[in-house]
């Protein structure tokens, strides 16, 4: 079945906190991000953006648009290879660039699949982060 690409709202939480704990790579830390810091992030700080299949939640996107952070972009490991994870940073960037946002970043770990699509997708390696992480940008040019 196709998945449907939507904003997220507050009654999406649960289930994007389901596919951020399910991801193979680049997991977050599950005590650092409270449903509290996700609804902040989709409701004050940014906005965030779900596919769903069948009502399920599969896949997920955050942007800041204070700070130019992607700040998630995670899709469940049964629906990868959908193409929900370019649709999710599509609409995700267009929106950012569409707040004026300039310079887009974004960290993630080395050596990963996550690394592969930023790269394929035009952002830029910028530089390691004190975290050993790889820090992207994509500039509105791009």
């Amino acid at each position: 079945m196709k998945g449907v690409l939507r904003q997220a709202m507050a009654a999406d939480v649960a289930g994007m906190q389901r596919v951020r704990h399910r991801v193979r790579e680049n997991r977050l830390v599950s005590t650092s991000i409270s449903d509290q810091d996700v609804l902040e992030a989709i409701e004050r700080t940014g906005r965030g953006w779900i596919v769903e299949v069948e009502g399920e939640v599969v896949g997920f996107a955050i942007g800041n648009f204070v700070s130019g952070n992607i700040w998630a972009l995670f899709v469940d490991p049964d629906h990868e290879r959908c193409g929900y994870g370019r649709m999710l940073h599509d609409v995700m960037t267009d929106w950012l660039r569409s707040r004026g946002v300039e310079r887009l970043w974004l960290t993630t770990e080395p050596g990963t699949r996550a690394q592969k699509f930023y790269e394929a997708a035009g952002w830029r390696f910028a530089k390691v982060t004190s975290t050993g992480e790889h820090r992207y940008e994509l500039s509105a040019e791009a």
